[in-house]
């Protein structure tokens, strides 16, 4: 079994070809044979041995190839980077630059996040790369999701080792996270498949911000999400996020109504930002109608970070406020986060109201949940549930799989 300790970095030195020129008609016939799905996993490319070539693109008429993994639509000319920076043309295609390649990993626990329906109590092996599609100024883990480093990425790992070692650390998830899993959609993708193989769930957290074909094709593999809806305004992901909003709302209406993927949402309140009656109740108002009453929101406090640090910390006062807001609505599963809150982290039956969950951080002391209903008067409570819940607790492990 592989021991906890504390992650060592390694040096990474990466190969890159040559940057040259190519005709077009050569772009069009590279893209039409590898732009469509690619079953199964991932290989390097034989080209040059380095980089593996990614899906979700095209050649342009004007030479360029665009890459459609998300609304961005990057335009690239040989040896230019997408926004994200991890997606890069290389010999006419779109590469991937961090594939087998992650920061580090660490069991956590599920709630962490955040997801309070899916397995409560029990550790995620929680993973990441490097990189980001959004521009998000107030982002909480930048030393990670605005890295330009390769050498940020301290440990390599197939999917395959990946998968054991959740199995041999007793890890009922993967998670995705970190960074944004939709920019290496296609090592995660690759890591869910070897994860399902042994009887592992996978978790994506993330900020939706995906287009529609990789989407489709990506939570095709997920069994769990927490999706950062950041605001609910244009103006505000605009300004402070790089993005647009109706591309997130896209990501969460065909989740929750197409698929079979467990989905909690998580809004991250800034001060003079996003806290406002006005666009909670708003946001509320389209959550109970998009997605309905019953998928969890997690209301989380917010602390100055990374380029965003004039607004204070957010008080608990206003999760609190903001959790009221939603419930009137008729939201039945409305959570705080990043405060210390029993009651704003506790599972109540809608029907009986009676405690089914207590929560205090990501310590449980209560779970009144069997048959995925309530103890007391049998309502189905929706979730991912088991009789008895894990005992990880709060625990933060760091891993090294090797």
């Amino acid at each position: 079994m592989s021991k906890l300790g504390a992650l060592v970095n390694i040096r990474l030195v990466i190969s890159h070809s040559g940057v040259g020129n190519r005709r077009r008609h050569g772009v069009r016939r590279l893209a039409k044979r590898v732009r469509g799905p690619i079953l199964g996993r991932m290989v390097a490319d034989s080209r040059d041995g380095s980089n593996p070539v990614g899906r979700w693109w095209h050649a342009l008429e004007d030479g360029r190839i665009q890459c459609d993994l998300c609304p961005r639509n990057c335009r690239l000319h040989e040896g230019q980077r997408a926004f994200c920076f991890v997606r890069q043309r290389e010999n006419d295609a779109i590469v991937l630059t961090t594939y087998g390649r992650s920061t580090g990993f660490c069991l956590d626990p599920i709630e962490k996040k955040p997801l309070n329906h899916f397995l409560p109590g029990t550790p995620v092996l929680s993973f990441g790369t490097a990189g980001c599609n959004l521009g998000c100024k107030f982002c909480q883990n930048w030393d990670i999701s605005k890295s330009r480093e390769i050498e940020r990425l301290s440990e390599t790992a197939t999917p395959e080792g990946i998968a054991r070692a959740a199995l041999r650390t007793g890890a009922r998830s993967v998670a995705f996270t970190y960074n944004d899993p939709v920019i290496w959609a296609e090592y995660a993708i690759d890591v869910a498949q070897a994860c399902h193989a042994l009887g592992i769930k996978t978790v994506a957290v993330t900020a939706g911000y995906m287009g529609e074909a990789a989407r489709r094709d990506f939570y095709s593999h997920i069994d769990a999400a927490n999706v950062d809806l950041k605001a609910f305004t244009e103006a505000f992901y605009k300004t402070l996020c790089a993005a647009e909003l109706e591309p997130v709302k896209e990501t969460l209406r065909y989740l929750v109504r197409e698929t079979r993927v467990w989905v909690e949402v998580t809004t991250l309140l800034i001060p003079g930002h996003n806290d406002g009656d006005a666009e909670l109740h708003a946001m509320c108002d389209w959550f109970a109608d998009a997605l309905g009453p019953d998928v969890p929101l997690h209301f989380t406090a917010f602390h100055p970070d990374y380029k965003l640090s004039d607004p204070v910390a957010t008080p608990p006062e206003t999760l609190t406020r903001a959790r009221a807001i939603a419930r009137s609505k008729g939201l039945r599963y409305v959570y705080t986060g990043n405060v210390h809150d029993k009651l704003g982290g506790t599972t109540h039956c809608p029907s009986c109201d009676a405690a089914l969950v207590v929560r205090d951080w990501y310590e449980i002391s209560q779970f009144r949940v069997v048959d995925g209903a309530c103890s007391a008067c049998a309502t189905p409570i929706p979730g991912v549930w088991e009789n008895q819940p894990g005992t990880w607790g709060a625990r933060r492990a760091p891993l090294r799989l090797r």
